[in-house]
């Protein structure tokens, strides 16, 4: 029997699925999981990994992540950014609109398609974004070949912050595909800076930046995304959960029937308002990173279900683009790289369950955006895969780095475990060393009627 190009027997692995942990083999084969079992024997030609003391885990299924091609590639492309996903076990990504020039419609959203096609080594996928003036292409959205639509209902830049009110509840009432948000009142931000302007004059400090992007202004922003979802019936997911406050409008337990879910990011896991003082302007993001007791509270949500999706919100720029004046340095985060390393964290303290954290970044983005064959570990699903060490330690440094911006917020940081495999479509794309340049990813898709 002869047996395909780069397939794969993972033995004796620590799988993690669907709730479950449990020792067995996997085999793959023509991009796919073809058996899960017990004591399978390698067949000619097939690689074989002794898997003993390793986790298996479905690969990570980013949902927000800004690599800013087209226009703005002297941060960060889809190849650099993509590779950056395979060393951290990120197999697949959902990239947002607010590029140059910015995903209105379908045509530009094809273009970075074809961008993807021939440099990503992830599979991936991109969101239309909505303006004030796009509602007839969002009306036209694809929700087979289209994950959702972004609403920034905050600060953005150019033509994507949606502030008419009548045009808001226009794109809840119409759009075909899941409403994903930012959700901060610009109103209230502009209020706060004049008055840090006032006080600092431009040298504002970094620990002012949870005060200017306030616990209010998301509260407030959350708020009204909600009531127009609950006015129109809308499949709505808020993104980058950042307040204890916030947490009380969503429900918890299982995310099947909700028709409102949350999501929260990796930083605020990870660092608190004293990291400013350390860190400065390197991990200005928005919405803000705030105090110890907002994080503990995300944490504890994340855990019960009140929170359904753990994300990067990856969003690079340059070491001398942060090293500005606060209103200069730009916000976002260069995330995908360390991220489940990050969160796994929040498993070795006891804080999350393995299986609770392997829904949230793999299962929970495959079932809100019904994303087609991907996100669990199953026979016949496309083998997207990450072999994770949990007794090896792992000290990040910035020449370690494969995003194009070539720093991290976590340099200097030790992680309790190793990423040594990432498998795309049963490819290997990352030995624990090096990306495999040939590797390519795939289009999602998702399972959602085309419109007649």
């Amino acid at each position: 029997m002869s047996v395909p190009r780069n397939a794969w027997l993972i033995r004796n692995a620590t799988l993690v699925n669907e709730g479950r942990t449990w020792a067995a083999d996997v085999r793959l084969r023509e991009g796919r999981i073809d058996c899960i079992g017990q004591a399978l024997q390698p067949l000619a030609g097939e690689g074989v990994i002794e898997a003993h003391g390793l986790w298996l885990l479905p690969g990570m299924i980013d949902d927000q992540v800004h690599f800013r091609e087209p226009g703005l590639t002297h941060k960060a492309d889809i190849a650099s950014e993509s590779r950056a996903c395979a060393a951290g076990g990120i197999t697949s990504f959902m990239e947002m609109p607010n590029t140059n020039p910015p995903a209105l419609d379908r045509a530009s959203l094809e273009a970075k398609y074809a961008i993807a096609a021939a440099s990503s080594a992830v599979n991936y996928a991109f969101y239309m974004g909505a303006s004030n003036d796009n509602l007839a292409a969002i009306r036209a959205i694809d929700p087979a070949s289209t994950p959702g639509l972004k609403v920034f209902m905050g600060a953005s830049t150019g033509n994507m912050l949606v502030d008419d009110p009548e045009v808001l509840n226009e794109i809840f009432r119409v759009s075909p595909v899941p409403i994903i948000t930012h959700c901060e009142d610009t109103p209230m931000i502009n209020a706060e800076l004049e008055k840090a302007r006032a006080r600092f004059g431009e040298d504002i400090p970094a620990r002012e930046h949870p005060l200017i992007r306030s616990r209010q202004a998301c509260i407030r922003s959350t708020r009204l995304a909600i009531d127009l979802a609950r006015k129109h019936g809308t499949r709505l997911h808020v993104l980058h959960i950042s307040t204890a406050e916030e947490l009380q409008l969503f429900e918890p337990g299982p995310l099947s029937g909700k028709r409102i879910t949350a999501e929260t990011c990796v930083h605020f896991l990870h660092f608190t308002d004293h990291d400013y003082e350390r860190l400065g302007f390197l991990i200005k993001c928005n919405p803000a990173i705030k105090s110890a007791s907002d994080r503990d509270a995300i944490v504890k949500a994340l855990a019960e279900g009140r929170l359904d999706v753990l994300a990067t919100d990856h969003a690079p720029h340059l070491l001398e683009e942060k090293r500005s004046t606060y209103a200069k340095a730009p916000s976002g985060i260069p995330l995908v790289q360390y991220a489940l390393q990050a969160a796994l964290e929040r498993v070795f303290c006891g804080e999350l369950s393995l299986e609770r954290l392997v829904e949230v970044v793999s299962h929970a983005p495959a079932q809100l955006f019904q994303v087609s064959g991907r996100g669990y570990l199953r026979e016949g699903y496309a083998a997207d895969l990450v072999l994770v060490d949990p007794q090896r330690p792992h000290r990040v440094s910035n020449d370690q780095v494969l995003s194009k911006c070539g720093w991290t917020p976590f340099a200097g940081t030790e992680f309790s475990s190793s990423i040594v495999a990432t498998f795309v479509n049963g490819e290997r794309v990352w030995d624990g060393a090096t990306v495999n340049s040939a590797v390519r990813g795939q289009r999602l898709s998702f399972n959602r009627a085309t419109p007649a």
